[in-house]
């Protein structure tokens, strides 16, 4: 599997475009210095200085030079905590020994600005699909022997195939997602189920699965595979007020937590952009307070339930994976700039 290396792009010049009222505020338990290593990300090391770990863009201070070469941060190196004119800054120092290994020079995977594995496959395969998609995507219409569901090495018969594509992805047909506040579909999602590869064409054409996530059986559909996408990821509060619903949590669950990927009801023709950070809210259910023959309603505050950091934009709808998650975040939770 491919990776996505998500990489710093952001620079001292944009970050001001997007910079808070007020300078980030440091971790009540921030350190001095991290040495990092293999696994971290942007976001994990700005946590351990800020209490906003997605203002992180703010505090490097990056010059023209770095941000042309933007793999800047590696394992071994040595990230400071500064005072730069009452602001904060993180600055990176020179490597040191990791045991057993040193590490004289950068090495050649430098760390991601999120964790990019848990949103890799929403960027090298199609989730939200057209409304056709039913109709028109290549159809798996038998299998051999007559297997009900297919698993690595297997063979399927698919109908409808053109183009002459060698690795295909193999999806559940798309059902709709409807938005929480309106009820109206927004958008068709299909759910990933695993790789096939063509051995034979004709009508129907023959495949054979090469990995299988979820049962693979009849009925299903196939869309070509493309490469990963090379995306790097700055996040940053929407210029403008934007407020929107979770819409579904993806994987079939109830509620979601950290690192777990939300679906949102807005997109691009709303403003949402690659990169947004939103903070997600419970909202607050209403009490009834009996006196007598008065009845007094209240309305209680939303309470923040955590962080979500948008990756991919659709016109109508956004996916974004939960960075932070104080409580659990369901369908219908709010989400607005933070």
């Amino acid at each position: 599997m491919r990776k996505i290396i998500c990489s710093l792009l952001v620079a001292l010049s944009s970050a001001t475009a997007y910079a808070q009222s007020a300078p980030p505020a440091i971790a009540g338990d921030a350190p001095d210095r991290h040495v990092v290593k293999p696994g971290d990300t942007l976001w994990g090391i700005a946590g351990l200085f800020l209490k906003e770990p997605w203002r992180w863009p703010e505090v490097w201070r990056l010059n023209r030079e770095q941000i042309r070469n933007p793999h800047l941060i590696y394992p071994g190196q040595i990230v400071y905590l500064e005072d730069f004119n009452g602001s904060p800054r993180l600055r990176v120092g020179q490597p040191v020994r990791l045991s057993p290994q040193t590490y004289e020079e950068p090495v050649k995977e430098p760390i991601a600005s999120i964790p990019h594995k848990a949103i890799e496959p929403f960027l090298a395969k199609p989730i939200a699909v057209e409304a056709g998609f039913n109709e028109t995507a290549p159809r798996i219409v038998g299998t051999e022997e007559g297997r009900v569901y297919l698993s690595s090495g297997d063979i399927a018969y698919v109908s409808g195939v053109t183009g002459k594509n060698s690795l295909w992805n193999v999806y559940r047909p798309a059902a709709p997602i409807r938005d929480p506040e309106t009820k109206q579909i927004i958008g068709y999602e299909a759910e990933y189920l695993g790789d096939v590869k063509l051995v034979r064409e004709g009508e129907p054409a023959t495949f054979q699965v090469v990995s299988a996530q979820y049962e693979i059986g009849k009925g299903d559909r196939l869309v070509a595979a493309r490469p990963a996408e090379l995306l790097a990821y700055a996040p940053r509060a929407p210029e403008r007020e934007i407020e929107g619903s979770v819409a579904r949590i993806v994987g079939g669950v109830a509620s979601s937590g950290r690192h777990s990927v939300v679906l949102l009801n807005r997109g691009a023709n709303d403003g949402v952009e690659v990169g947004h950070v939103f903070a997600a809210y419970l909202a607050g259910s209403q009490v009834d307070i009996r006196e007598e023959q008065q009845v007094d309603r209240y309305t209680l505050p939303d309470e923040r339930s955590g962080l979500v950091f948008v990756f991919r934009v659709y016109d109508s709808i956004s996916y974004a994976l939960v960075m932070d998650a104080r409580r659990p975040i369901t369908v219908g939770d709010r989400f607005r700039k933070p």
